[in-house]
């Protein structure tokens, strides 16, 4: 069956409800069928900038009135979604773009909505993190998400040296006139060797991404003027204690393999001994076993 037709005929909720609609980051194609059938079919969209969101819905024909659901009035927005579902109504939530409640307006009134006893129905898709972990290529199991990075300085840096051993990737957001000031702290705090994966535009007609360590980046920015354009996802490699961990798990992984230990009870075997990454490891030490092999 056409995936068009099973999303407008199974969207509804019985009970009113206020669906969480992932709108796309810029290329309008990544609206999902089932989120188009949500917009065009509930009773209004509580949207964080109506007149940017009206966009999108022209592009698709969407007719449904919209009112405003941003930082500045989220309070009174939930309050009148509501009522609204008070009334029966269905209402989405969408943000400018991505999903609503991460860093963009929509947590309270999420939690509003369930406080009153109504369902918070999610309508998933387009997320800027978790679009620039797919592509960054960090094998460690988890992440940390820490939001946009602190604006001042000083708080900044307090929150960067607090990372310093972390041993996940940590993603974050930043503005385009802070994206060189934060670099330059990440540096100056974190040193030159810890990675940095750089996504900006993504989805967009000018996306670009790069990975480098920390010392090559503001380079890297600097290539281009339009480099310090646009929207940024920033996602910084495990810590400095992960990264020993590594490095000697290499160093035994490559001992024990010459030791004539089979390849894969090897990996297991560095793993338990290091707590290196298992998927780290197994990804290097292939690689090695072919540049040896080259």
């Amino acid at each position: 069956m056409d995936p068009e037709v099973i999303a407008q005929g199974a969207w509804r909720q019985a009970a009113p409800a206020l669906y969480v609609v992932a709108t796309p980051l810029g290329n309008l194609a990544d609206l999902s069928p089932r989120a188009r059938a949500v917009l065009a079919g509930v009773d209004c969209i509580a949207a964080e900038d109506t007149r940017h969101s009206q966009r999108l819905l022209d592009a698709w024909g969407i007719r449904t009135p919209m009112l405003p659901a941003h930082e500045h009035n989220e309070q009174a927005a939930a309050q009148a979604i509501v009522v609204r579902l008070s009334r029966g109504e269905h209402v989405a939530l969408i943000s400018d773009a991505g999903t609503p409640g991460i860093c963009d307006p929509g947590a309270r009134i999420v939690a509003a909505v369930r406080a009153a006893g109504f369902a918070a129905v999610p309508v998933p898709g387009p997320s800027a993190v978790i679009a620039a972990l797919s592509v960054a290529g960090f094998v460690e199991p988890g992440f940390r998400f820490i939001g946009f990075l602190p604006p001042k300085q000083a708080a900044r840096r307090k929150l960067l040296a607090s990372l310093a051993a972390e041993e996940v990737p940590v993603a974050c957001y930043e503005a385009p006139h802070r994206v060189r000031e934060s670099v330059a702290d990440m540096l100056e705090v974190l040193g030159g060797t810890r990675e940095l994966f750089l996504a900006r535009e993504l989805t967009k007609r000018f996306e670009e991404t790069v990975r480098l360590p920390l010392a090559q980046m503001p380079a890297w920015l600097e290539e281009r003027p339009e480099r310090t354009r646009g929207e940024f996802v920033l996602i910084l490699g495990p810590g400095e204690a992960q990264a020993a961990r590594e490095e000697e798990g290499r160093r035994v992984l490559a001992r024990l393999t010459q030791a004539g230990v089979p390849f894969g009870e090897a990996v297991r075997l560095a793993v338990e001994l290091t707590g290196a990454s298992k998927n780290r490891l197994y990804a290097q030490g292939l690689a090695r076993g072919r540049e040896d092999e080259d």
